[in-house]
């Protein structure tokens, strides 16, 4: 497994900004599935996801598939009482460092539910 991937497994789910940002491109492109476009840069990926992190509960990767540069890392948590699984589509650089990024989430009400907890909190 790529130590970045495997070094994601552990922060992601703290919210600390400081150890996520260590992850990230200067150029990081990141598609949440809460928000209608892409967030593009390491200082605003590094602020929405440590805020996401704050929001899910009970976070853990329960699969882990890929290889070299692309990897897909299916998580389940809790938004507030809500269960819910997803997946992660992630892209390395040359460097080993996030480039590209999307996320979705299941149930579909979720996404409306984080929403609500991401840009209102």
């Amino acid at each position: 497994m790529h130590p970045t991937i495997k070094r994601m497994q552990e922060v992601v789910a703290k919210g600390d900004e400081t150890l996520i940002r260590e992850l990230l491109a200067e150029d990081v492109r990141f598609s949440p599935p809460t928000y209608y476009s892409t967030w593009t840069g390491r200082e605003p990926v590094t602020a929405l996801l440590a805020h996401v992190g704050q929001v899910f509960s009970d976070f853990r990767y329960r699969r882990i598939m890929g290889s070299g540069t692309d990897w897909a890392l299916e998580f389940q948590c809790k938004v507030g009482a809500l269960d819910a699984v997803g997946a992660d589509l992630i892209t390395l650089n040359d460097e080993g460092l996030f480039k590209n990024s999307r996320s979705s989430c299941a149930p579909t009400k979720l996404s409306a539910h984080c929403a609500r907890r991401c840009w209102h909190a």
